[in-house]
């Protein structure tokens, strides 16, 4: 059988859209990690980034620091914090965030940096408050940066989230594990064709959330 053959005879089988291991279960388990993730990354690295982008300093300890995440295997991780902690989210949750937070920190302090100093001249010459010169000038005209910077992300979690599986945790991943474990290939097909999906979708969302949130001018601008 070949890959498609496969993927049609997870997806054409009634058994896997009920119950506990239904794709329905386990897709909203899978979109629970990675939202959850997301925001934690987010909120570390969203304030980072535009507190540093706005004044123009640690630009080069943000990336000393996004390379070492970077570089620090998930799986390893996982593996660590497993050993750690012990059962539970927060071993997976670890290393999703560690991975997502260096392309948010890294592309919202360049979004930050990249605005036309004139606007921001302008408005501290008015006496506007530096924050109001942040949220107010500088963060409409770097939204459409900031958001590609949250959509890597956001698609590095749905990619690696399978790794809650390895933990004995639920996901999309589970499909992949369990189906090497038995050798049901049509489970791992199936498990990976709904991750590349999801990816997909997350990549239309955020193409939905720009279209929405960033102005025609600044979207005509850049």
């Amino acid at each position: 059988m070949n890959v498609l053959n496969f993927a049609h005879a997870f997806f054409s089988d009634s058994a896997h859209w009920h119950g506990y291991d239904g794709i329905p279960t386990r897709l909203t388990e899978h979109i629970t990690y990675s939202l959850e993730a997301l925001l934690y990354a987010a909120l570390i690295g969203l304030p980072i980034g535009l507190v540093t982008g706005h004044y123009g300093r640690g630009g080069n300890a943000l990336a000393l620091l996004a390379t070492a995440g970077r570089a620090l295997p998930s799986f390893g991780l996982l593996v660590l914090m497993f050993i750690w902690i012990g059962f539970g989210l927060l071993p997976v949750m670890i290393p999703l965030v560690v991975l997502a937070v260096p392309p948010i920190l890294v592309t919202t302090y360049e979004a930050i940096r990249s605005v036309d100093p004139s606007p921001v001249d302008a408005a501290r010459g008015m006496g506007m408050p530096e924050a109001r010169v942040l949220f107010q000038v500088e963060v409409p005209v770097a939204l459409p940066l900031i958001l590609s910077g949250l959509r890597t992300a956001a698609i590095q979690i749905v990619s690696t989230a399978t790794i809650a599986a390895y933990v004995s945790l639920g996901g999309l991943g589970r499909y992949i594990i369990d189906g090497l474990y038995q050798k049901n290939y049509e489970k791992v097909v199936g498990g990976a064709t709904l991750v590349a999906a999801l990816a997909l979708v997350t990549l239309l969302v955020f193409w939905a959330l720009s279209r929405i949130t960033v102005s025609p001018g600044v979207r005509r601008g850049g």
